[in-house]
């Protein structure tokens, strides 16, 4: 079977994209053969402005019901390709929006919420991030957060999150976790990479890794291929198993300038955390957009990866993981 043939038959499932959504982003996806992605629909927000943010996706998925669909239960994910539609998880990279209260996680739940990150790179109730000066720890709010994550069914994701709070997550969380979009730090140092030991931690406690195409993370930086995006899976795969890592690009496709500074300045606008970080962030040269997603299926296959490996790469093992956590 040849390449294009390939990605239009397996199942294609992205841990994360964070686009500037419209149309266009939306016909891309569906260019690209996307299935079904982890949307992001708060980062920074407190309660309300989640609140607007979820209504605008209740909006979109009616005004773009030709080519989306909610995903709610593991059934919507086949059901949205067959459908031929692109399959919408609602997630968060941060646990802002439910400011003190954990049964605000009910609310968010039956609004379509599936996937929520505990800290996004700095300090909040929950615990510490990634870009935190001192990370310490899980707080006990943190863990009755997990607690009702786990009763729901939301996916605990660790992306953006501190080590030491990491740590304490997969160790008190009852149900598997993931990094949704992370690249290794045996690739590059980065204080949004994961060293092999976290990526061995997480997997061992049943969890799941998706791996970022995103070149900040990736050691060529802007000069980064869709071909060197591979790098980043077969290492993941040599250190963890080709069953327990997926895709998670971290797409950015249409975002400004003003996009990124809000997104790394403490809470949104606080101190920027990250100085020295570019503004302009261009994806792979091959995968500039959502769009050019079977130029990564093409890749897998010239690096000699086997059919059964892409289509667990590019979907089945996220579906049986999904799976597993939502069932809970």
């Amino acid at each position: 079977m040849n390449a294009e043939e390939l990605h239009r038959e397996a199942l294609l499932i992205d841990g994360l994209i964070i686009s500037n959504w419209s149309r266009s982003v939306f016909e891309d996806m569906a260019r690209g053969g996307v299935n079904v992605a982890n949307c992001t629909c708060s980062v920074w927000e407190g309660f309300r402005d989640t609140m607007s943010n979820i209504a605008r996706w209740k909006i979109w998925l009616e005004e773009h019901d030709d080519l989306l669909r909610p995903v709610r239960r593991i059934s919507d994910i086949q059901a949205a390709k067959d459908e031929g539609r692109v399959g919408i998880i609602l997630g968060w990279q941060n646990t802002s929006a439910i400011e003190d209260r954990v049964e605000y996680l009910r609310l968010f739940h039956e609004l379509g919420v599936r996937v929520i990150q505990l800290t996004y790179n700095t300090q909040n109730l929950v615990g510490s991030g990634c870009w935190e000066g001192r990370d310490g720890g899980l707080s006990d709010f943190g863990r009755d957060v997990i607690d009702e994550m786990n009763r729901l069914g939301i996916l605990v994701d660790l992306s953006h999150v501190g080590p030491v709070t990491s740590r304490e997550a997969i160790e008190h969380s009852k149900v598997p976790v993931a990094y949704t979009h992370c690249c290794p730090t045996g690739l590059r140092e980065h204080p949004r990479n994961k060293t092999d030991e976290e990526l061995q931690r997480i997997v061992a406690a049943g969890g799941f890794v998706g791996i970022a195409t995103y070149p900040p993370f990736l050691p060529k930086g802007p000069d980064t291929t869709v071909d060197d995006c591979v790098d980043a899976f077969d290492y993941t795969i040599d250190l963890v198993g080709e069953d327990n890592v997926g895709i998670g690009t971290d797409f950015t496709q249409d975002q400004g300038p003003s996009f990124f500074e809000w997104l790394r300045s403490d809470k949104g606008d606080g101190r920027s955390l990250a100085p020295n970080m570019t503004t302009h962030v261009t994806m792979p040269i091959g995968f500039e957009t959502i769009a050019n997603y079977p130029n990564l299926t093409a890749a897998m296959l010239r690096r000699g990866w086997s059919e059964g490996r892409v289509r667990k790469i590019l979907g089945e093992n996220w579906l049986r993981f999904l799976g597993e956590v939502w069932a809970s």
